[in-house]
């Protein structure tokens, strides 16, 4: 029978490496903390409980990654992995099969986690272990002459011999429960470090007669581990690129797969083309035939099908209905619902605001709280006038309005259905439906007006 499987994330650690104020967990990789890719790896194997050892950082770790399926355990004193897996220990049952991991192995897929995991087969020390092309730092898997696992050893307790080992420690290992809480019991802190190491596990299994089995995890960099800005670097890098890669298979065109960044989710169609330098954060969701131009940004959006976003352009928290025509150098801000055929051109701003079917704004212009029907036409220089300098106030434009360039709209204020407005106008009452409104000063020319010059020095 199957034994029951729990997961322990060690991620007290403060890393000093990081330089930085923010605890090493918090750090954040694609767009989230470095330790929410531990715990979505976790949650994939679906264990029956997910505690995690924090320290560091101390109750905004917690605070920062809520779940209801995750304990968390507080390990008061940094003194060594072996201690904080017994303060894991303290929070989960003491039958099934413990899987321990640290909390920096971003890349780590829950396909090697349940290969760890099954290797247990009842009662063994299962050890993930990867052949480094350079094993500086790092544990090493010390095996006899028949192949077994004997040992880990760091790299501060190893010999010459040992130090030449390629076949490093992971910080992955599972066992029977009740075994790890039989070795932890044991671990002294008699080591370079004057720390608990859990490795030391692995020679007590083999004292207690108990087999060490080391799986191979399949390369190196999916056990990549992050304790500075460098291998903060190289993780995202290969993150962004295993992305890239499943948004290949799935049909999305991608310009250039090594210059893209996903920083949450992003879900597509088909025949979705994404230009270079795009960056998609929180939920993004591109319906089919949808393009994105070079160096656009995507925030919390939902595209429509067919819908063409230009270079430059800015999404952030907006629904954006099919067969739009938005940019270059466009931003769409929160809150804002754009309807099918709407056309947003460059250089214009819209915030707050709902835009029926076929709306336009071509060219400069400051959309904010407001409400406009279909088939509107707002022309360039265009402003909605929202802010009185205590509160927001709304415009209102209903269907087939057209508004000439360089008009301003003084909120409070409704224009009615037809309308058309004046180029330069100021507009501060409702205006009435189907007919011409403006507002313009006399124009006056002046003889003789000399403008001013320079006081000579």
């Amino acid at each position: 029978m199957k034994m029951p499987l729990q997961v322990a994330i060690l991620a007290a650690g403060e890393g000093k490496r990081m330089r930085s104020a923010r605890p090493k967990a918090l750090q954040l990789l694609a767009g989230v903390p470095l330790l929410a890719h531990a715990i979505r790896a976790a949650r994939a194997i679906e264990p029956r409980t997910i505690c995690i050892v924090y320290g560091s950082g101390g109750d905004q770790v917690p605070a920062a990654l809520p779940g209801a399926d995750l304990t968390w355990a507080r390990q008061e004193r940094q003194i060594g992995t072996g201690d904080a897996l017994k303060s894991a220990l303290e929070h989960m049952p003491n039958d099934g099969v413990t899987l321990a991991m640290i909390g920096d192995l971003p890349l780590i897929r829950p396909e090697t986690l349940s290969l760890l995991a099954a290797a247990v087969d009842g009662d063994r020390l299962a050890v993930l272990t990867v052949i480094a092309p350079d094993p500086f730092s790092f544990g090493r898997i010390v095996r006899d002459k028949a192949g077994r696992v004997r040992a880990i050893v760091e790299e501060r307790d190893a010999s010459v011999e040992e130090r030449a080992i390629r076949e490093i420690n992971t910080g992955v290992l599972a066992a029977p429960t009740a075994r790890f809480a039989q070795w932890l019991a044991r671990l002294t802190p008699h080591n370079a470090q004057g720390e608990y190491y859990l490795t030391d596990v692995v020679a007590m299994a083999v004292s207690d007669g108990v087999e060490v089995v080391g799986v191979a995890a399949p390369d190196a960099m999916e056990v990549q581990g992050v304790n500075d800005r460098l291998q903060l670097a190289l993780v995202e890098r290969a993150m962004q690129r295993r992305t890239a890669d499943v948004l290949l298979r799935e049909g999305v065109t991608l310009a250039d797969p090594e210059r893209i960044d996903v920083r949450g989710t992003l879900h597509c169609g088909m025949d979705v083309a994404i230009d270079v330098n795009c960056i998609f954060e929180g939920a993004v969701t591109l319906g089919d035939a949808v393009s994105i131009g070079a160096h656009c940004v995507l925030n919390n959006v939902r595209v429509g099908a067919g819908t063409v976003i230009a270079p430059f352009s800015h999404l952030d928290d907006a629904t954006i209905g099919a067969r739009c025509r938005i940019g270059p150098y466009a931003r769409i801000r929160p809150a804002t619902v754009l309807a099918d055929e709407v056309h947003i051109g460059n250089f214009v701003e819209v915030k707050a605001s709902t835009i029926g079917e076929r709306g336009k704004a071509n060219h400069l212009a400051y959309i904010g709280d407001a409400s406009i029907g279909r088939d509107v036409n707002i022309g360039a220089g265009t402003i909605t006038c929202n802010y009185d300098g205590a509160n927001k106030h709304r415009t209102i434009i209903e269907d087939d309005v057209h508004i000439g360039s360089d008009t301003q709209l003084i909120a409070p204020v409704t224009v009615r259905k037809g309308a058309t407005i004046g180029a330069g106008a100021t507009i501060t009452r409702e205006v009435p439906a189907g007919a011409l409104t403006i507002s313009q000063n006399k124009q006056i020319t002046v003889p003789g007006w000399k403008r001013p010059v320079k006081a000579q020095r």
